[in-house]
C-alpha cells in the first residue's frame, strides 16, 4: 500500500509496495507521484482526482505499461484509492490498497487461448488445415508478424512449410520453401535438438546467432523469434516458430503458450494423418484382399503381371513352410531376393515373439481351415522388422498368401495410444477441477483433483446432479448457466462446491458445450475470494474511521456553538444580579434581551440537530402549499432585498399534503436566504408549486415509491453549485459561506424534516447557471384546513373553580415554571418527579384536567407510556407532552394519538400558557 499527501501528491510507501516499485526505491520515497508514475499518470490521474474529491475508486484487474528489464511491460493490478481527509474534513491525500494481477491475468488469456485453439482444432482433419488454423490463431493471439509450422525430413537437413501465416503483405509468406535446417546456425540447431524452445528477443545481440546469419533472419523479417521443436522418438521432427521483424522481449507466457500450441497442434495433425492414413489403409487391404481371394480361387490368368507389379507381398508357400514361389516386393520391401526366399524357411524370417503365434496358424491351413488372416513381424535384410498383414488360401497342399506391410500404419496407431496416454495424464494429473456433464447438470466423468480439493472420490460424483454440490445461494446462477449451454459457449462462472467435510469451496470455471456435452475447467480460488474479502473489509474499516472523524468534527462544532450560546445567557444572568444588587433596575432589559435572544438561538440550533437526525416531533397537518407560500410572501421580498425579484408560481388545481406547516414555511425561508446569498449583485428568485405524477422511473430517479406528489421548487440565477458541493450540501455543518455567515444546518434541517414527512429533496445545479433546490412531499387525499380567523381574538377565560393540572418533569426548574404559570391562570397544580409517581396520581380519584408531561422520564416509565395507562383509567384525558429529545419512537414515529399534543423546549412562557389554555378549552 502507499499514501500522497498535499497538492504535490508527496509519496509514502511500505515494504510490500517496493516488489512494484523496483528501480525507482529509495529515490521515489517522498517524492511527488505525478513524477515517480509519469508513465502511468495519464491512466490515473482521473482516478487519483476521483478520490481527492472525497469519493473512493476500486479497480480490478487495472491495466498499466510499466518499465520493467529495462523496456516497457504490460502489467495488471487490482487496487482501491480512498479518500484521507485532516482533522478539518478536507481531502488531503489517498490511500491505495494494490496487489498485482498479472500473474493471473496472464494465466486466464492464456488457459482460454489454449481452450479456444482446442476448440478450433478438434473439427479439423486435415493435417494442412490444422497447421494453418494453428498458426494463424497463434500469431494472431501474440501480435506477431509471421507464425508457421515446418515438418523436417527423416535426415533432419531439410525443414519444409506446407502453410504459414503472415500479419499483412510487408511480411513475406515462408509457405512452399524448402530450407536447409542449418540455415538457422549450429548453435540454435543444438538448441533444438535438445528439445529447448529458442527465445531470441534480438538475433543481432544474440551470442548463439552469428551476424551472418543474423542478417540472413533479418532479410525474412524474424529478427525477433521464439521456435518450439518437437521431439518424437529422440529427433527433431518439426518446429513452430513466430517472427517479429522488429526487436521484442517474450514473456515466460508467450513461451509457454507457444509450446502449449505446438504440442496440439502435433497432436492434432498425426491425429488427422493416422485416421487419413487408417481409412485410406483398411480401404485399400479391403480391395487388394478382394481380388486376391477372387484371383487365388478363380486362377486368373491376369496373376502373371499382378504378381510382377503388386506393391505388397505375393507367394506359394509349401506344407514345409518355404516359399516355391515369390514376387519382386520381397526385395522391395524387404530386401529379399527370389533365390534367397527360395533358401528359407518362413519361420527363419519371423521375429522370435511372433514364431509360435505363427506356426499356430500354418497349421490351421494343414488341417482345413478354408483362410487364415494374421499380422506378424518379418525380418529385413539389414536386420531390421517390418509388420507384414497377411491373407492365406490354401489349396491343393500349398498356401497361396499376399501380404501388406503396415509397419507405418503400427506405428502410428502406437502414437495415437501414446497420446491417448498423455491425454489420460493430463486428465489424472492437472490440479483443476476437469468434469464432463450432460446438459441436465448430471456428471459423466470427473478427475482426481475434486478428491484433493472437495474430497469426493470419482465414483461418488459420477450421476450426481451439480446442483446437489452447489451452495444454495448459487443454484439458480448455476441452472441459468445449463440453459445457456444449449445455445453455444458457456460464460465464466464462479460458485461455491460443497466439501466432504460439509464446508464450501469457491470455484472459477471455463466451460464449452460439444456434442451434447459440457466440458468444464475448475480453478479453484477460495484464497483469492478471502483475500478481496479482506481488502474489503479493510476498506470499510477505513469509511468507518472517516466517519467517526466526520462525528469527532460534529461534536467539535456543536460544543462550540453551545459555549458561545450559553457564555451568552449565564453572562447576561449574572450581570442583572449585579445590577439588581446595585439598585440598577433600568439597565435590566438590556440583559434580559440578550439571554433571552441567545436561548432562542440555542433552541434554533437544537431543532436544526433534531431535524438533521430526522428525530424531531412533527405536527403534520393537510395543508395547501399554495396559500402556505402567498401568506409568506411578504417576508420573503423584505428578506431577500429590493435587488432580487422574487416570482411566484403557484400551479392551478394544487393538490393537499400532509405535512408541519411550521417546519414547512421554516424550510421555505431557508431556501430563499441561501438564494439570495448566491445572488449577492441581484438576480431573480422562483417559488413554482407542482403537482407531480412520478412514473416508476422518475421515481426511482429521485429515491422514491412511484405515486403522486407535490412539489415546491426554489430557484435562482445565482452562482451555483459543483457537482462535489451538491454531494454534500445535505451534511450538516457543511457550508460554503463564510464564517459567521452560517451554522451548515440549514439545508440538513430541510432535509431531515422532509424525508420523515415522507418525501425527497433534490437540488438541480451548474456552476454559473443557478440553482434549483426542489422539495417532493406526498399527496393527501383530502383537504386542506382553513386557516383560523378567530385565532386569538377572543380572550380565554381564567380557570374555573377546582380545575387541576398535573405537571411531571424529573427537572425542579421546569415544573416551577409551569406550576407558577398554571398558578397565574387560576389552576391548581400538582407536580411529581417521575413516571411512576405521576401514574400513581392519575390512578387516583383525585380531578385531573390536562397532564402536562416530559416524554423522557426516570423511574423506568417514559411520559408516553405513562399517558396510555393512564388513559385505561381516564380515556377522555388530555396531554401535553413537553420535551426536548422527542424520540419518535415514544411518540409514535412523530404521531400523536387525539388528544395528545407536543411543545419542544424550550419554549416561551407565553407560548406554554397559550397552549394550556387551548388544551382545556378549545379541544
Amino acid at each position: 500500500m502507499f499514501v500522497v499527501w498535499g497538492p504535490e501528491l508527496g509519496f509514502l510507501y511500505n515494504d510490500p509496495y517496493l516488489e512494484i516499485l523496483g528501480a525507482k526505491h529509495p529515490a521515489a520515497l517522498g517524492g511527488g507521484f505525478r513524477t515517480i508514475w509519469s508513465e502511468v499518470w495519464p491512466n490515473v490521474e482521473v482516478l487519483v482526482k476521483t478520490a481527492m474529491t472525497g469519493e473512493a475508486v476500486y479497480r480490478e484487474d487495472f491495466p498499466l505499461v510499466l518499465k520493467r528489464h529495462g523496456r516497457d511491460e504490460p502489467c495488471w493490478f487490482t487496487f482501491s484509492y480512498s479518500p484521507v481527509r485532516d482533522e478539518r474534513g478536507f481531502v488531503e491525500g489517498m490511500l491505495c490498497i494494490v496487489s498485482e494481477t498479472t500473474g493471473k491475468v496472464l494465466a486466464d488469456r492464456r488457459n482460454a487461448f489454449l481452450v479456444g485453439l482446442e476448440d478450433r482444432l478438434r473439427s479439423l482433419t486435415a493435417p494442412g488445415d490444422v497447421t494453418a488454423a494453428a498458426a494463424e490463431f497463434l500469431g494472431r493471439h501474440l501480435g506477431a508478424a509471421r507464425a508457421g509450422y515446418g515438418d523436417i525430413d527423416a535426415l533432419q537437413e531439410v525443414v519444409s512449410v506446407d502453410q504459414d501465416w503472415t500479419h499483412d503483405e510487408t511480411v513475406a509468406s515462408l509457405a512452399g520453401e524448402a530450407r536447409a535446417l542449418d540455415g538457422f546456425g549450429p548453435a540454435v540447431i543444438a538448441e533444438l535438438k535438445a528439445g529447448r524452445t529458442l527465445i531470441v528477443e534480438d538475433c543481432y545481440a544474440d551470442p548463439r546467432v552469428s551476424e551472418a546469419y543474423a542478417a540472413t533472419w533479418d532479410s525474412i523479417g524474424c529478427r525477433a523469434l521464439v521456435v518450439a521443436p518437437l521431439i518424437k522418438e529422440g529427433r527433431l521432427r518439426a518446429i513452430l516458430y513466430v517472427h517479429n521483424p522488429a526487436p521484442r522481449r517474450w514473456t515466460p507466457g508467450d513461451e509457454a503458450m507457444v509450446r502449449g500450441t505446438a504440442e496440439r497442434t502435433w497432436a492434432a495433425a498425426e491425429r488427422g494423418r493416422a485416421e487419413a492414413a487408417l481409412r485410406e489403409s483398411e480401404a485399400r487391404l479391403r480391395s487388394l484382399n478382394a481380388d486376391l481371394e477372387r484371383q487365388v480361387i478363380e486362377r486368373a490368368q491376369a496373376r502373371g503381371r499382378t504378381w510382377q507389379l503388386s506393391p505388397d507381398l505375393m507367394g506359394a508357400l509349401n506344407s514345409r513352410g518355404y516359399f516355391e514361389t515369390s514376387n519382386p516386393a520381397w526385395q522391395t520391401v524387404l530386401g529379399w531376393s527370389e533365390a534367397e526366399m527360395a533358401s528359407m524357411s518362413i519361420f527363419e524370417l519371423l521375429h522370435p515373439d511372433d514364431v509360435d503365434r505363427t506356426r499356430q496358424g500354418f497349421q490351421l491351413t494343414q488341417l482345413g481351415q478354408p483362410a487364415i488372416r494374421f499380422e506378424n513381424r518379418y525380418r529385413c535384410k539389414d536386420g531390421t522388422y517390418r509388420w507384414i498383414s497377411w491373407v492365406g488360401i490354401p489349396e491343393d497342399g500349398m498356401v497361396y498368401c499376399t501380404g501388406r506391410d503396415v509397419t507405418e500404419e503400427k506405428r502410428q496407431a502406437e502414437e495415437l495410444a501414446e497420446r491417448t496416454a498423455e491425454r489420460d495424464h493430463l486428465w489424472q494429473s492437472s490440479p483443476d477441477l476437469l468434469g464432463v456433464l450432460d446438459f441436465d447438470g448430471v456428471f459423466r466423468r470427473v478427475n482426481p483433483a475434486w478428491g484433493t480439493i472437495l474430497g469426493f472420490e470419482a465414483h461418488e460424483l459420477v450421476g450426481t446432479r451439480v446442483d446437489q454440490l452447489i451452495h444454495p445461494d448459487d443454484i439458480e446462477l448455476t441452472e441459468a448457466a445449463l440453459v445457456r449451454a444449449t445455445g453455444g459457449r458457456l460464460p465464466a462462472v464462479e460458485n461455491r462446491y460443497r466439501h466432504k467435510d460439509g464446508s464450501y469451496r469457491w470455484i472459477s470455471w471455463v466451460a464449452a458445450p460439444r456434442s451434447g456435452l459440457i466440458y468444464a475447467i475448475g480453478r479453484h480460488v477460495t484464497a483469492e475470494k478471502a483475500q478481496a474479502e479482506a481488502l474489503r473489509q479493510a476498506e470499510d474499516t477505513l469509511r468507518q474511521s472517516q466517519k467517526m472523524e466526520a462525528v469527532g468534527q460534529l461534536t467539535g462544532g456543536l460544543a462550540h456553538d453551545f459555549n458561545n450560546l450559553l457564555a451568552g445567557i449565564s453572562g447576561s444572568l449574572q450581570m442583572m444580579q449585579t445590577r439588581m444588587a446595585q439598585g440598577r433596575l433600568g439597565e435590566l432589559d438590556r440583559y434580559i434581551t440578550a439571554a433571552l435572544g441567545a436561548s432562542r438561538r440555542a433552541a434554533a440550533l437544537t431543532h436544526r440537530l433534531l431535524a438533521f437526525t430526522r428525530r424531531q416531533t412533527l405536527e403534520p397537518k393537510p395543508t395547501d402549499v399554495n396559500r402556505l407560500v402567498a401568506g409568506m410572501e411578504e417576508l420573503v421580498r423584505r428578506t431577500v432585498g429590493p435587488a432580487i425579484d422574487v416570482e411566484i408560481v403557484g400551479a392551478a388545481g394544487l393538490w393537499a399534503t400532509l405535512v408541519d406547516p411550521n417546519q414547512l414555511e421554516n424550510a421555505l425561508l431557508n431556501l430563499c436566504i441561501n438564494a439570495r446569498d448566491a445572488m449577492p449583485d441581484g438576480g431573480r428568485l422562483t417559488v413554482e408549486t407542482a403537482n407531480r405524477w412520478l412514473d416508476e422511473r422518475a421515481a426511482r430517479t429521485r429515491d422514491l415509491a412511484p405515486g403522486q406528489y407535490v412539489s415546491l421548487c426554489v430557484s435562482d440565477t445565482g452562482t451555483g453549485m459543483t457537482p462535489e458541493v451538491v454531494g454534500r450540501a445535505f451534511d450538516p455543518f457543511f457550508t460554503t459561506k463564510p464564517i459567521g455567515m452560517g451554522t451548515g444546518l440549514g439545508l440538513s434541517m430541510i432535509y431531515g424534516f422532509v424525508r420523515q414527512s415522507g418525501g425527497q429533496a433534490r437540488i438541480y445545479s451548474e456552476p454559473g447557471q443557478g440553482t434549483m433546490v426542489c422539495l417532493y412531499l406526498p399527496r393527501h387525499h383530502g383537504k386542506a384546513e382553513a386557516e383560523d380567523e378567530a385565532a386569538g381574538q377572543a380572550a380565554v377565560p381564567r380557570a374555573e373553580q377546582g380545575e387541576t393540572v398535573l405537571v411531571v418533569d424529573d427537572e425542579p426548574t421546569v415544573r416551577m415554571l409551569v406550576a407558577d404559570v398554571l398558578a397565574e391562570l387560576g389552576y391548581t397544580a400538582i407536580e411529581a418527579a417521575d413516571g411512576p409517581a405521576g401514574l400513581e396520581v392519575l390512578q387516583s380519584d383525585t380531578r385531573i384536567d390536562l397532564l402536562v408531561t416530559d416524554v423522557g422520564l426516570p423511574g423506568g416509565m417514559n411520559g408516553r407510556q405513562m399517558a396510555d395507562a393512564a388513559r385505561m383509567h381516564r380515556p377522555g384525558l388530555k396531554v401535553l407532552f413537553i420535551t426536548g429529545y422527542a424520540e419518535n419512537a415514544v411518540l409514535s414515529h412523530g404521531h400523536l394519538d387525539p388528544g395528545m399534543h407536543v411543545l419542544t423546549k424550550p419554549f416561551a412562557i407565553e407560548m406554554l400558557a397559550s397552549r394550556i389554555k387551548e388544551l382545556i378549552y378549545v379541544e
